[in-house]
């Protein structure tokens, strides 16, 4: 099995030298071959576009090239790369996420139980010092330490729907709308 946290340490610096924050790797088993998923951002929209994923995957492609050239292939098996943004619906993997989502609802699933739950549904309220806050919908106001959480993500609601800022509007004005008429001419 493939060292997560190795990768990660290979990853990251590739992140960083391109001035986006990593939010989350890891291997998603398919039907076909297994997919490396990395999840990164830029800091000022917490999104990533296409030319950003393409520049991210050649540079990680180009640093696992040449760890497999020096006989150090960090995955010893075939896999498919993918680069992607988070997406509206984040994955919530660091504690500044907790912190800076507070107020939108979140699903978060524990790996120990808490009020007898093992998965807390509600409005996040954040996090203080590693202790995340939810109010969730069957228990009320509950806390756990991050190290609890197994997985974590934001719920796709209007509220989030209007907090979260596209990457850009270019071209929105330009978009015409045609009657079903005037799609069969």
């Amino acid at each position: 099995m493939t060292d997560i946290a190795a990768l990660m340490n290979l990853i990251k610096p590739e992140v960083d030298a391109l001035g986006f924050d990593l939010v989350r790797v890891q291997f998603v088993s398919g039907t076909e071959e297994p997919t490396l998923q990395i999840m990164a951002e830029r800091p000022e929209t917490g999104q990533l576009g296409i030319d950003d994923c393409a520049a991210l995957s050649r540079r990680i492609s180009a640093k696992f090239d040449v760890l497999e050239e020096e006989g150090r292939d960090p995955i010893d098996h075939a896999y498919r790369l993918e680069i992607s943004s988070p997406g509206i619906d984040r994955p919530l993997t660091r504690a500044k996420d907790f912190e800076n989502w507070a107020g939108q609802e979140a699903r978060i699933n524990l790996t120990e139980a808490v009020a007898g739950k093992k998965q807390l549904r509600g409005l996040l309220l954040g996090i203080s010092g590693d202790i995340i806050k939810i109010d969730d919908r069957e228990t009320g106001s509950q806390e756990t330490p991050l190290a609890n959480v197994h997985s974590a993500k934001l719920i796709l609601t209007d509220a989030l729907i209007a907090a979260t800022v596209p990457v850009s509007t270019v071209g929105a004005d330009e978009i015409e709308e045609q009657t079903l008429e005037e799609q069969e001419d």
